[in-house]
């Protein structure tokens, strides 16, 4: 495809990394400085990948920056990633890359090195799991700076209001198919293996599908990168693209679900119950469900995260699990043949792929090597009244990962306190914040 902004002579190569948040930082490099990239040339200060949301490093609690001299590390970029990048100037590429010391060992601090280390854990099992991910996003009108607050495109409102529920309507893909005719044609520029897209319950939600890779690092890279695709063809058009997990109070919120299985050497799906009781995939659920209130700081990483968690959502609340039943937080969508997998339901679009498929991963791994029992399955008629909850309260959920002897095994014990000690400042920020809420509702009364 040829480049939106095609300049003769200004092609670049962007260099990236992901950070905590699953934010996207790096360098921009003249494509004539190419080499640079393969050489091992591309340095930025390993701290670059404990940035909060808000860009600080809280050197303060975490001890990683200026206390230690603020080191480099070198960005070792994977070449399988290179890409073109359709909406820079013509001849432009990016390429996805991972934090190293200088000594040559992944960075404790990247995400990518984290899911890798789970995936490991496979191949030495023999065992390869095979991830796709559906991410959901709202595409906003583009005066959202100024307004402060998001509305809908103009294309999907009537006299400044939105036209409803638009879950699968078409007139909704058709009033922005010029968007997502651009989204489609960078994914493709990309590689990104994107397959259906269709419109979601909220006015401007989308839902678009990456199909599976037997490779849970390059899935996870399609999933940052269609994020990125995302918000890019929106700039295209003055709109803006968002994975905010709950951007309107009255409207659904955006989720990111992953379908996994695990493939043998041969190509077998080891989760096959072949007509059978299901008994490895009622594990694998089990290990998942087990592990879900220790890592929902992974799939909630934000405060507004936990707005989505509301009854008569389609965000589980309960750690419950069944066949096809679209309410629970561990899905089986189907037991028998290659098909047979697991879908995770609870992740936000807002969480980072590379970590939110390493907890997932580690709690299928859990469910794997231990013959676990994930309890009473949810029917349409039957719902446990026993299962346990996920928590509504950010703070809660950094106490839990705290505690977690499941998150050191998974993420280390430095990448745990880092991440907690990060989202613990978060989280009595914001607590701390006097909100709109507080002013309409106490200040006329009180």
């Amino acid at each position: 495809m040829a480049a939106d902004n095609a300049t003769e002579g200004n092609a670049r190569i962007e260099v990236l990394i992901s950070d905590m948040n699953g934010r996207l930082r790096g360098k921009q490099i003249p494509i004539s400085a190419e080499k640079k990239v393969w050489s091992g040339a591309v340095r930025l200060p390993t701290s670059t990948q404990s940035l909060d949301i808000w860009g600080d490093d809280n050197d303060d609690i975490t001890g990683l920056s200026l206390t230690i001299g603020d080191p480099d590390g070198t960005c070792v970029a994977d070449r399988r990633t290179l890409a073109d990048m359709p909406w820079a100037p013509a001849g432009s590429k990016q390429v996805l890359a991972t934090m190293h010391e200088l000594d040559g060992s992944p960075s404790f601090q990247d995400p990518r090195a984290i899911l890798s280390a789970v995936v490991d854990r496979y191949k030495a099992l023999g065992l390869t799991p095979v991830i796709a991910t559906e991410l959901e996003f709202y595409l906003l009108a583009g005066d959202w700076r100024d307004r402060g607050i998001p509305s809908p495109p103009p294309a999907l409102t009537y006299q400044g209001e939105p036209n409803g529920f638009q879950l699968y309507d078409m007139d909704a893909v058709d009033l922005l198919g010029d968007y997502l005719e651009t989204l489609r044609a960078y994914a493709r520029a990309q590689r990104l293996p994107a397959d259906a897209t269709t419109a979601e319950f909220g006015p401007g939600q989308f839902e678009v599908n990456l199909l599976h890779r037997p490779d849970a690092l390059a899935a996870a890279d399609d999933c940052i990168m269609l994020k990125r695709v995302a918000e890019q063809a929106a700039r295209k058009f003055g709109l803006k693209s968002t994975c905010m997990a709950k951007p309107y109070t009255d409207h659904a919120g955006s989720g990111l679900h992953v379908h996994a299985s695990i493939i043998d050497v041969q190509g077998r799906n080891v989760l096959d119950a072949a007509g059978s009781e299901p008994k490895r995939l009622k594990s694998i659920c089990a290990g998942l469900l087990q592990t879900l209130q220790d890592a929902q700081l992974i799939f909630a990483p934000y405060a507004n995260s936990y707005r989505r968690f509301q009854p008569g959502s389609f965000a589980p609340l309960d750690l419950t699990w069944g066949f096809g039943h679209r309410g629970t937080a561990v899905r089986i969508p189907e037991k028998d043949g290659p098909g047979a997998r697991i879908e995770h339901r609870v992740a936000g679009a807002d969480a980072n792929p590379y970590l939110m498929l390493a907890a997932i991963l580690g709690g299928m791994l859990l469910g794997l090597e231990n013959d676990l029992d994930p309890g009473e399955e949810t029917t349409p008629a039957h719902v446990p009244t026993d299962a346990r909850e996920l928590t509504h309260d950010f703070l809660t959920a950094v106490e839990r990962f705290r505690a977690s002897a499941f998150i050191a095994d998974i993420f280390g014990e430095r990448y745990q306190r880092l991440y907690c000690d990060t989202k613990h400042k978060e989280a009595i920020r914001y607590l701390r914040t006097v909100s709109d809420f507080d002013y309409r509702t106490y200040l006329p009364r009180l």
